[in-house]
C-alpha cells in the first residue's frame, strides 16, 4: 500500500462551489481506477472546522504503485490537476497498515489526517504504538478506514482516518469528503 495527497491551497475569496462541481462531474473517473484502493476528494473551507485556508486536497491510497504511476503520468488522470491549477507538490508515503473501521458501509462524510515526525533512532517501538492505536481507532463506532503510513525520507508518519461524523479531535487536519472512489479498497492490507 501507498498513501499520496496533494494540497492545493487557494485564494481566501475563492468559490468553493467551482471545486464542489468539479468533483460532482469529475469523482467518478476514479471509481474504476485499477490499483486504487481509495481516493478521497476532500476540501478544507476557510472558517469552517477550523480551517485557516481554502484548500482542495484529495488523498489516495494505491494498492499498487503501477496504478499510481499511471494516474499521475500517462493520462491516467493527474493531467486535469496539472492543465487547471499548475503541478502541485505530491507527497507520497509507504504504507504501514490499513485498516476497515466499524462504519465500512456507511458513506464518510469528513476525514482527519495525523502527522508525527519521528526522533532520531530507530522508528520501531513508536511505528508499533501507532499501529495499535490504529487498531483502537478502527473500533469506533463512526470510522470508516484508518490508514498508517510512514514517509522515510522526512521521516514523518501519517494517520488518514474517513469518519461517517464530524470527530471531535484536536491537534489534526480536518476535511470534508465530496465523493469517495474505492475500486479496490479490500486489497489494502
Amino acid at each position: 500500500m501507498h498513501a499520496m495527497q496533494y494540497e492545493i491551497t487557494l485564494p481566501d475569496d475563492y468559490d468553493m462551489e467551482i471545486i464542489h462541481r468539479r468533483v460532482a462531474t469529475r469523482g467518478h473517473l476514479t471509481d474504476a481506477f485499477t490499483g486504487l484502493g481509495l481516493k478521497a476528494y476532500l476540501i478544507r473551507t476557510r472558517g469552517i472546522d477550523g480551517s485557516p485556508v481554502n484548500q482542495y486536497a484529495p488523498f489516495y491510497l494505491w494498492s499498487d504503485t503501477a496504478g499510481m504511476r499511471r494516474f499521475l503520468w500517462g493520462g491516467g488522470g493527474f493531467g486535469g490537476i496539472v492543465n487547471d491549477f499548475g503541478r502541485p507538490v505530491v507527497q507520497h508515503w509507504s504504507g504501514v497498515g490499513c485498516l476497515a473501521g466499524r462504519a465500512r458501509t456507511e458513506p464518510p462524510t469528513s476525514a482527519t489526517k495525523h502527522l508525527k515526525r519521528l526522533s532520531d533512532g530507530d522508528p520501531t517501538d513508536l511505528v508499533e504504538h501507532e499501529l495499535s492505536e490504529l487498531v483502537r481507532l478502527a473500533e469506533r463506532a463512526t470510522v470508516h478506514t484508518t490508514a498508517l503510513a510512514i514517509d522515510p525520507r522526512h521521516w514523518e508518519l501519517v494517520r488518514f482516518t474517513l469518519w461517517t461524523a464530524t470527530p471531535e479531535q484536536e491537534a489534526a487536519t480536518r476535511y470534508r469528503v465530496l465523493h469517495l472512489s474505492c475500486p479496490q479498497l479490500d486489497q489494502l492490507r
